[in-house]
This record gives C-alpha cells, structure tokens and sequence, in this order.
C-alpha cells in the first residue's frame, strides 16, 4: 500500500507540473484558442493522409481521388473542432482530480478521458458522414444525409460481423488513426502513470531518484 501510494503522489506532482506548465503557456501565448485549433486542424489532416496513404492508397488515384482528397479537409475542422473543446474538458477534469482528496476520486476524474475517447470515435463517424455529404455537393453529385448516415451503419455492422477480414482491419486502422489526436489526453495519463510506477519501483530498490 505505502508504494501505491508513492506511485499516486509521483502521478500527482507529474500532473501537477504538467498542469502548470500548461496554464502558463495557455495565459501567456497569444491568441492561444485560435492557434490551438489550427495545430489540431493540422493534426488531423496530417492524420487523415497518413491513413489514406496506408490503407487506401487506391483511393488517391481511382474515381473517387477528388472526393477523398476533398473530404479531409472538412474532417480535420470538424475533428480540430472537438479535440478543442475536448482538451479545455480535459484540463478541467485535471484541476478536479489534482483537488481530490483520494486516490480513487483523483483516478476516477482521470478516467472520465477514457469516456471522451469514445466520443471522439462517435464524432469521426460523424465527421466523414458530414464530409462525404458537403462533397458530394461540391463535386455536383449530391447525396442526402441519410445515404451518407446508410453507408457508415452498414461499415460499422461489417466490422462487428467481421473483425479480422482485410476490409475491416483497414477500416479499423483507419479509425484508430483519425481518433489519436483525441487519445493524447489518455496517452499522457497512462504514461505518467507508467514513469511514476517504475520511478517508485526503482526507488524501493536504490537504482532511480526523482
């Protein structure tokens, strides 16, 4: 029990240090809100052609090339959109955690992340869904939504029905790739974690010192 707790008070001043880090970066840089969501623009449209290159390379040079180089321009918007407003979560439910008493509260707000990680898969279905819909219009074949809304329903059932096949795998990657700007939050979490457990292992056994 005295090395968990070691491991949770290393975790807290990590966070903490983290967290004021942040603050003073956030109060001063300026215009700190509109050049936060340019980089998570950036972010996702980097994302977005790194997944098309390495999944569906086809794509870039098939019928459909000018919708899909189309589409991850309002994607990565629409994804910077919510990793903006999410990150602002995020910092509160660090002010919240670095506040509580327990360890079990302080772990319990962190895990919330884990509840906006799934958001963030929820809004890039939303995100393509919307895109593909805006493009077809761009590209003088329009759509409705709910053609759209069919498309990605039927994908999501394939990849339940069907995991491993090579459409899925893809599909599956390409997900993963486009939600990772919304996984930073968790990532950090868990790394902090890990360099604080190993830490207080190492202290207990005279080989690492903070």
């Amino acid at each position: 029990m005295e090395n968990l707790s070691d491991v949770f008070t290393q975790w807290r001043l990590s966070l903490l240090r983290f967290h004021d880090w942040f603050e003073e970066l956030r109060y001063t840089t300026r215009y700190f809100h509109p050049k936060t969501f340019l980089f998570f623009v950036v972010l996702n449209l980097a994302c977005f052609w790194w997944a098309l290159l390495t999944a569906y390379p086809d794509l870039l040079t098939g019928p459909g090339a000018d919708e899909y180089s189309l589409m991850g321009f309002p994607v990565a918007i629409l994804g910077a959109l919510f990793d903006s407003l999410s990150l602002l979560v995020t910092i509160y439910i660090v002010k919240r955690a670095l506040n509580s008493r327990s360890n079990l509260s302080y772990l319990g707000f962190l895990c919330i992340d884990l509840l906006i990680a799934l958001l963030a898969t929820l809004w890039v279905m939303f995100a393509f869904m919307v895109s593909g819909w805006l493009v077809s219009f761009v590209l003088a074949i329009p759509e409705t939504f709910e053609d759209r809304t069919v498309l990605y329903q039927g994908r999501v059932t394939s990849i339940f029905d069907d995991p491993f096949s090579a459409d899925n795998l893809r599909n599956i990657y390409f997900g993963v790739i486009m939600g990772a700007s919304a996984l930073l939050p968790t990532l950090f979490h868990l790394f902090l974690m890990g360099k604080s457990l190993f830490g207080s292992v190492g202290r207990r056994a005279g080989v690492y010192r903070a």
